[in-house]
């Protein structure tokens, strides 16, 4: 380059590797801006800006060719599967119990079983079946946490489940890569498929003893007080293992998952993970940029069909599978509602999947039906998971262990700042709702206002007065005057408090969040 730049050649618009590059992730981080005012993820918007100016749009093609981005979205690829073994909560898994296990297996198994199951009655073959299964029903880490985080779900009583059921999902990722990477490889003959699973698993066990043996002596190799040092170092050693990986017919992503918890043996995690969350970050975001532009828009239409029945099919599933575990764990319908629709979302792990598909020659539908699923999911997941409250009024009681028939809350410990407002009060209109009895109308349930005494309808009557009178008063907290319910709501916090909190200021009430 700095050749030509001597002889005084110049460079095209489409063939300056370096301006190509920066105007496809500057647009894409704008994209990704406008997705998170709308409250979406930023994976769609990466994949996006791919389409945009892949070489199936019509205008301006800065990507000719994905197979030109190749090295850097290999990168993004290794680092998003290392910098999640980093972080990898292995006494999480270790603490969970047989309750979380069975749930997890259970969300997995209907979820899999279901992709598998669709891919062949959609007529392809066994080995794009196995990658449709995996596809659908691994849910996205990522996605998953952003919607947690955004709804601020994370001190809910369903959240250690749902946090649980990925990080049992992530394990499940590596055993079903290193049976997949075989598979799909084209062996000749039954042995020689069976001598790469065992090859490919053997390497996954090899990586494991080291975890659990040797990762304070990968620890010393890699270990410097200098930042710089150390997260070269790190780098070094997850692009050899994963090559290594690759040599021996196993999936690199494996070989960057395992190297991964590795490191999360060692006192250097934290710090990694710290490290390389920027460069994963920055790569990821071209991985999901390449596997955009290698869409072939022509192909959309022959899987859009296929791709919502997947999609419809994933949510069923999800609800089924949040129903059943809140049986277990003696949950409610809202918590059954959220931990369902809260783990909907697909992303990175089911373009990985895609990714191993089209590199090994496997049906080229196979890339554009993952991606419309995916799109199709990242944008619904977090707008099903803001509005689970809807749903779970429409889960019959009977398919809970106990008789939650009104208060569907999410459990969670939380802090009411409003208590000082609270006097002892009576009803001003015992009877009924204040202006529904005025205006001769009916109400559902009833509401009495902890500063005045107003009676008010709830927010399931078609009036909502409750609300209004908080909106027109400013008076935060109500009581439920219902037979034998005494919760109160506190409309600023947004929160159901403990009846058995007090109204003096500055103290804690224990709620749940609606």
């Amino acid at each position: 380059m700095l050749q030509a730049a001597a002889a005084g050649e110049t460079a095209g618009f489409g063939e300056n590797e370096l301006v190509t590059i920066g105007a496809v992730l500057l647009l894409a981080a704008l994209l990704a801006r406008l997705g998170q005012r709308l409250s979406l993820p930023t994976i769609p918007f990466f994949m996006a800006a791919g389409i945009l100016l892949g070489p199936s749009v019509p205008g301006i093609v800065l990507v000719d060719d994905p197979v030109d981005l190749e090295l850097l979205a290999s990168l993004g690829l290794i680092l998003l599967l290392f910098h999640l073994g980093v972080e990898f909560p292995v006494q999480q898994v270790v603490r969970s119990g047989r309750r979380l296990l069975l749930v997890a297996t259970v969300y997995i198994v209907l979820n899999v079983g279901a992709g598998i199951l669709l891919g062949l009655a959609l007529g392809f073959g066994a080995q794009e079946a196995l990658v449709i299964g995996g596809a659908v029903g691994i849910s996205s880490s990522a996605i998953v946490t952003k919607v947690l985080i955004e709804l601020r779900r994370l001190a809910n009583a369903e959240t250690p489940v749902v946090l649980g059921i990925i990080v049992v999902e992530d394990i499940f990722l590596a055993g079903y890569l290193a049976l997949l990477s075989p598979i799909i490889g084209g062996a000749e003959t039954p042995l020689a498929l069976l001598g790469d699973i065992a090859l490919s698993f053997g390497f996954l066990l090899l990586l494991v003893v080291v975890a659990r043996f040797a990762a304070g002596a990968v620890a010393a190799v890699v270990h410097s007080r200098e930042d710089e040092l150390l997260v070269i170092g790190a780098l070094g050693l997850v692009l050899l293992v994963a090559g290594t990986s690759e040599e021996l017919g196993v999936s690199d992503a494996i070989g960057a998952l395992m190297i991964g918890l590795v490191i999360s043996r060692t006192s250097l995690s934290e710090r990694v993970e710290r490290l390389v969350r920027p460069l994963r970050d920055a790569f990821a975001a071209v991985f999901f940029i390449a596997f955009g532009a290698s869409i072939d828009l022509g192909a959309i239409g022959s899987v859009l069909v296929p791709a919502l029945i997947a999609g419809c099919l994933t949510l069923v599933l999800n609800l089924a599978a949040g129903v059943f575990a809140a049986r277990v764990y003696g949950y409610h319908q809202r918590a059954a509602a959220n931990l369902g629709l809260t783990l909907l979302g697909r992303g990175e792990f089911s373009l990985i999947l895609a990714t191993l598909a089209v590199s090994a020659g496997l049906d080229d539908r196979l890339a554009s039906f993952i991606a419309v699923y995916v799109l199709l999911l990242a944008v619904v997941s977090p707008l099903a998971a803001a509005n689970a409250a809807w749903v779970a009024r429409r889960l019959p009681d009977r398919l809970f262990r106990e008789n939650f028939t009104y208060v569907r809350g999410e459990t969670m410990a939380s802090s009411c700042t409003h208590l000082d407002t609270v006097r002892q009060v009576e009803p001003k209109t015992p009877e009924g709702c204040e202006e529904c009895l005025e205006i001769g109308d009916t109400w559902v349930h009833l509401r009495l206002c902890l500063n005045c005494g107003h009676v008010g309808c709830c927010d399931d009557s078609k009036n909502k007065h409750a609300a209004a009178h908080f909106r027109e008063e400013d008076h935060p907290v109500i009581q439920s005057l219902e037979p034998e319910e005494s919760w109160r709501w506190c409309f600023v916090d947004k929160i159901l408090i403990d009846p058995g909190a007090t109204g003096t200021s500055g103290e804690q009430a224990q709620g749940t969040r609606t």
